[in-house]
């Protein structure tokens, strides 16, 4: 059996620019909506649905995309036989072997 995509859940945007400006609106969103309250009011707080929308649910989610849209086409695991091993796809496609895992 080879697998090449992880179970877990994906975070990771189509391309890095697209995910920077995801963040900028969303901690931007976020930043506001506190920062306007003394000249607002709380109609600030209306931003604060966007910022969490645009981070895809807290600042943790969207650093965990931000690795997962850096990795994304450099890293692949593949599971054969009880074993699996990470490799490192340069820009070329050559794979190299980084780290063996024994399951």
């Amino acid at each position: 059996m080879t697998t090449t995509k992880a179970d877990g859940p994906d975070f990771a945007s189509s391309s890095l620019p697209r995910h920077l400006v995801r963040g900028v609106i969303g901690f931007g969103s976020l930043i506001g909506s506190v920062a306007f309250i003394p000249t607002v009011g709380p109609v600030s707080l209306l931003l604060l649905p966007v910022g969490v929308l645009a981070l895809r649910g807290c600042p943790m989610c969207w650093t965990i995309g931000l690795i997962q849209t850096i990795s994304r086409g450099r890293l692949q695991r593949t599971c054969e036989d009880g074993q699996c091993k990470l490799t490192v796809t340069d820009r070329d496609h050559e794979e190299r072997p980084t780290e063996s895992v024994s399951l």
